[in-house]
């Protein structure tokens, strides 16, 4: 299975490719879907709205935050796959998470969101070859292939469920 070379993304993703590397990308990505419902249920409520510290997200917000990131880079890679050539607009996290009225959401429809977004892209990454995952693009003025897209998806979550189990759920 395709695994990205260091030529097709920025360097500030190398950890969340890492993270995801080991398995195949795509058992992973599946797998994922199933460990996102359970890891996400195992919360308390009493945590739903904790940040460990001033100025850090708080639970909910991280889960909203994982749902607007999956849905970006799915953007890009089906941008990319389907020959777009378009330079991509980067993503501010920050301001997107800072503009999100989170208390409008529950947490449950924030889990549900994110566990039917991963099914839905699922879907789209299966449809794809092996060939469309080698194609390249730019998104933030930076050269990034369909395949490290993927990689960076899957890797993102594992990213911020290491973050969510080391500062937010030892209390």
């Amino acid at each position: 299975m395709y695994q990205p070379l260091s030529n097709e993304y920025a360097p500030f993703y190398e950890n969340y490719i890492k993270l995801a590397s080991g398995q195949p990308i795509m058992r992973k990505l599946k797998s994922q879907l199933n460990s996102i419902d359970d890891f996400l249920a195992d919360i308390p409520p009493a945590k739903y709205d904790y940040a460990y510290a001033d100025g850090k997200w708080t639970v909910k917000q991280v889960i909203s935050h994982l749902i607007d990131t999956e849905r970006v880079m799915t953007y890009r890679a089906m941008r990319i796959a389907r020959n777009d050539t378009t330079d991509l607009p980067g993503y501010d996290q920050d301001l997107i998470v800072a503009n999100t009225d989170i208390d409008k959401y529950t947490y449950s429809d924030l889990v549900d969101e994110l566990v039917m977004l991963r099914q839905a892209n699922l879907f789209f990454f299966k449809s794809l070859t092996e060939e469309d995952y080698k194609k390249k693009g730019t998104a933030n003025g930076n050269v990034v292939s369909v395949g490290a897209l993927l990689f960076i998806i899957v890797g993102h979550i594992e990213h911020h469920f290491n973050i969510l189990k080391e500062f937010y759920l030892k209390k």
